[in-house]
């Protein structure tokens, strides 16, 4: 199974992206595992909230293969604790061809991506910048392939 983690814009942080770098090779050494940037939309001051989601939800549906299990990182989905992630995962790794998580833009998702989507996930409770996201997502994602691999990384 190939996962990859679909982001609208670049994570300008430079501490977040070598967090997010060193994880994403990590995570490589467990599954293949891509990172693909959508960028950031241009004269986005005369845009609607609304009109910014639909713009950016096409760019986000041409990425998409008809047979990917999609996953929006959102603050409405399903929380998982650490360990019911890497279940979560494990049996992913047995029913999808390509996985791919998804971080919308500022506003969130369009209604197109919300349908074509297949669940939701949600990190926490608690708010994070889209670009924080990013590195508590591949952090979280490594984990889940340690716990997978029972190796030690992750402690009860």
């Amino acid at each position: 199974m190939k996962t990859l983690l679909l982001q609208v814009g670049k994570t300008v942080n430079k501490h977040f992206v070598a967090g997010i770098n060193d994880y994403a090779e990590r995570i490589s050494h467990y599954m293949p595992f891509e990172i693909i940037t959508i960028p950031e939309l241009r004269n986005t001051k005369n845009l609607t909230e609304e009109q910014q989601k639909t713009a950016e939800g096409e760019l986000i549906m041409k990425q998409l293969q008809p047979t990917d299990h999609v996953v929006l990182l959102d603050e409405h989905g399903h929380e998982y604790r650490s360990v019911e992630l890497a279940r979560w995962l494990e049996q992913k790794q047995q029913t999808a061809r390509r996985l791919v998580f998804v971080i919308g833009g500022p506003y969130g998702f369009s209604p197109a991506v919300y349908q074509r989507a297949n669940e939701q996930l949600s990190l926490s409770h608690l708010t994070f910048s889209h670009q924080m996201v990013r590195l508590i997502f591949t952090e979280q994602l490594y984990r889940a392939c340690t716990i997978i691999k029972g190796e030690p990384y992750h402690h009860e």
